[in-house]
């Protein structure tokens, strides 16, 4: 075998087995977006793919950060899938418009009716809306995912410091700054006077167009009337001369 073909096959076997590896860990729970705005109010979709081959999801649990606590937390019913809020008290208090919370959200769980599971090859999204968020920071959110055979799959591992992706990786919502809003509407507050700008645009071409025509039609008039006015020194066409007998 040739030096070129051996490298061919190399690397179409080191491709082969990258792909292999990789498949597994991006069919893992996540949260979408992955991205919030600090101290605000959002809506999450935690989606979750079926891995096996031969078995349904029946049940999903997502865990709230216990040191990062949301004073509200609302979930969008599932057809076929029954939702239950475990909440727990707090061991500092927060507050939430003017108002103290000792206790939030600290678990959701999402267990499927018969028929309603999660089959092979297939995914479900679970929607909740949370806030308000913290005011920096991210939050973990550990997931358990239980099989019908009795089988549960723990994405419970925290981000890695040096950015790879460890086996089996929580869902993780970051949090960014708010922008600066007064900046942001500064075009749209832009736009009516642009629209103004352009509605009297078609008023001044129209009046312009008018005075236009009225000083064209004006000259006109004076030149027909130069052209009807014969001066008074103008001398008799030798034509209409009359000879005297």
């Amino acid at each position: 075998m040739s030096l070129l073909k051996r490298s061919a096959l190399g690397a179409a076997v080191v491709g082969g087995l990258t792909l292999a590896l990789a498949a597994p860990a991006s069919a893992h729970v996540t949260v979408n977006p992955n991205t919030a705005t600090a101290g605000g109010y959002t809506k999450v979709t935690f989606r979750v793919p079926n891995e096996t081959d031969n078995t349904n999801t029946t049940k999903v649990e997502i865990n709230l950060p216990a040191d990062k606590p949301v004073a509200s937390v609302s979930l969008k019913p599932v057809q076929g899938w029954t939702a239950e809020a475990v909440r727990s008290k707090l061991a500092t208090p927060i507050k939430a418009h003017d108002t103290e919370i000792t206790e939030a959200v600290s678990k959701i769980t999402w267990t499927a009716q018969p028929g309603s599971e999660i089959k092979p090859s297939q995914f479900q999204e679970f929607d909740v809306s949370l806030g308000p968020l913290p005011e920096s920071g991210q939050l973990v959110f550990k997931a358990l995912q239980t099989y019908s055979d009795g089988t549960i799959v723990r994405w419970i591992d925290e981000p890695t410091t040096d950015g790879s992706e460890p086996e089996h990786p929580a869902p993780v919502l970051k949090l960014a700054a708010a922008t600066d809003t007064p900046a942001a509407a500064a075009p749209a507050a832009a736009a009516p006077a642009a629209a103004e700008e352009s509605d009297s645009g078609p008023d001044a071409f129209g009046i312009a167009g008018l005075v236009a025509g009225l000083l064209a039609l004006v000259l006109a008039l004076l030149a027909l009337q130069r052209a009807g006015r014969k001066p008074a020194d103008e001398p008799t066409p030798a034509s209409e001369t009359k000879v005297s007998a």
